[in-house]
């Protein structure tokens, strides 16, 4: 069993920047892919971002490419995901994943949900 605690969220204007956090527990980290999500309110929760096991492999959606980056850390079971000239329409609770590969993740095919943590963009 894995547990996933997301960090980082926050009050924050148009065009400026946040980094999330996700660190892992009670597994192996290494073994999985992982992945953010969002939902915005009455929205349903949609795909952010990808990362495969060796993070070789990173998958964006469109909206957020070119400002949003993720990352990880298997030495610290930490996923990240940095991001940049944030938007109003940003504004979500954000959403740790892991699953065994990238490809599930991008099909909402999650093993692990981190519990959320709100990001909220002023214009």
């Amino acid at each position: 069993q894995v547990q996933l605690v997301d960090s980082g969220g926050g009050l924050v204007q148009a065009g400026g920047s946040l980094r999330l956090s996700c660190a892992a527990s009670g597994g192996t980290f290494s073994f999985y892919a992982m992945g953010w999500f969002r939902q915005a309110p009455g929205k349903e929760r949609e795909f952010v971002a990808a990362i495969s096991w060796s993070g070789g492999s990173t998958y964006n959606t469109d909206s957020v490419k070119d400002r949003f980056t993720i990352s990880r850390e298997n030495a610290k079971n930490t996923v990240y995901l940095q991001m940049n000239s944030l938007k109003p329409e940003d504004t979500a609770v954000y959403y740790c994943a892991a699953a065994p590969s990238t490809s599930r993740i991008r099909s909402r095919d999650v093993a692990y949900w981190g519990q959320g943590t709100q990001i909220t963009v002023s214009s």
